[in-house]
């Protein structure tokens, strides 16, 4: 009797703070540290990108905004030559240089993996295309690759090589290659110390079993390396292909779209009939082009990361 009398005045434990309570719950916690992120995006990303799927949907023109057309916008661009010149050399552009990229970048990687004199240096001087602001190697290309003063032109006429300057940007053919080797140059130290990273976390005694069992370089490479490297190799390769099929700095600089549009991409002819044409809906439109592939390369990646989880 007395000891259920002596329960009965037992204290009931306080009850805790909702704020407790909320930073004991790792999901809730978790979501509260990401809101400002998320916000952030929200407003930076998210914001444009759906005012850009509205105007894409509008006559708009800068200084009115328009009336809702739907897909109109779409519709004129299918029977626009220039647009599927464009979509032609945005093709080409990004599929060559991407495979040059990889295929370099790969080679790369496997020569900066080894040991040698001033390795840390090489690593670093490596980068430097990379960490070039876009601009000014496009300005570097665009000097080089002048018919008056470029030095690639200079070279093979000393050389007597030819007998006069090339013109490597009054070409249609040669200014999409000049394109594609300005891309193809700032675009492998991506591929390279990505891959090297990869190439590092493969164990060593994996490549001593191979050779003691009398395993070649291509056999080692195609049994051991590429497997391994292979999940990073595609994630890599859909960050370039969405940088790429986006380029507008490194074509606009160099060429903006000529000559006669053999290199106009989606960004450049964008931002031709959009800010320099006045045509904001059509402008909006072109751009919208580029989604499909964009979600295209999101969907794999993530594909893929799920697969290494």
């Amino acid at each position: 009797m007395n000891a259920v009398k002596a329960e009965a005045v037992l204290p009931r434990p306080a009850r805790r703070a909702p704020l407790a309570r909320l930073l004991e719950d790792r999901t809730a916690l978790g979501l509260l540290f990401v809101a400002p992120a998320v916000l952030i995006l929200a407003v930076l990303l998210a914001y444009p990108f759906l005012l850009g799927i509205y105007l894409s949907m509008t006559n708009a023109i800068i200084g009115r905004g328009g009336d809702f057309i739907g897909l109109g916008n779409y519709l004129s661009l299918l029977g626009d030559p220039l647009f599927r010149l464009t979509t032609f050399n945005t093709f080409l552009y990004t599929i060559v240089a991407c495979t040059f990229k990889l295929v370099l970048g790969m080679a790369l990687a496997i020569v900066l993996n080894r040991e040698f004199l001033f390795k840390r240096f090489i690593r670093a001087i490596v980068l430097l295309p990379y960490i070039v602001p876009t601009v000014l190697s496009a300005i570097s290309f665009w000097w080089i690759y002048d018919p008056t003063f470029g030095i690639i032109s200079w070279t093979l006429r000393h050389l007597g090589l030819v007998a006069h300057n090339i013109d490597f940007l009054g070409d249609p053919a040669l200014a999409r290659l000049a394109l594609i080797i300005a891309n193809i140059w700032r675009g492998v130290p991506f591929y390279a110390i990505g891959l090297l990273a990869a190439l590092q976390t493969i164990s060593p005694s994996l490549y001593e079993a191979a050779a003691i069992d009398g395993g070649g370089r291509w056999a080692i490479f195609r049994h051991i390396t590429m497997p391994l490297v292979t999940p990073l190799t595609i994630v890599i390769t859909m960050f370039s292909l969405i940088w790429t099929f986006a380029d507008f700095q490194l074509p606009w600089v160099i060429t903006r779209g000529g000559p006669n549009n053999a290199t106009h991409l989606y960004g450049t002819l964008a931002f031709q009939r959009a800010i320099q044409g006045g045509h904001l809906g059509e402008g909006a439109a072109v751009a919208m082009a580029i989604f499909p592939v964009l979600v295209v390369c999101v969907l794999v990646s993530f594909r893929n990361l799920r697969r290494e989880d």
